[in-house]
């Protein structure tokens, strides 16, 4: 069966880096668009960043641009989101999302807390 997980969340001091992977399985990776959304407390989610099937194109919220780093590994199905600099605002829930077409898919998420 779909499955994408998570990992790499946590807490982490303001100004701090962390690096996320999503581990996908259960279709074909390789055509899918990967995407990193987020999701704070008492607000909708947001995309972060989206990375094209081949890795060529990658496209990043205003928010986290220059800090944020997309990428992928499809030939072990993992999609990758480093975060530098990070801020307190930052702070949420992280999803991972696989698109093509009309099909999509979501992991489970990962927590991501900004603090001191």
């Amino acid at each position: 069966q779909v499955q994408l997980v998570e990992s790499g969340g946590g807490l982490v001091q303001p100004g701090g880096s962390l690096k996320l992977s999503c581990a996908a399985s259960g279709f074909p990776f390789s055509r899918y668009t990967m995407s990193w959304y987020r999701q704070a407390p008492g607000k909708e989610r947001e995309l972060v960043a989206r990375i094209s099937s081949t890795g060529g194109i990658r496209n990043y919220a205003d928010s986290v641009k220059g800090r944020f780093t997309i990428s992928r590994d499809n030939a072990n199905s993992l999609v990758y989101l480093q975060m530098n600099s990070l801020k307190p605002e930052d702070t949420a829930v992280y999803y991972c999302k696989s698109s093509w077409s009309a099909t999509e898919y979501w992991g489970q998420g990962t927590q991501v807390t900004v603090s001191s």
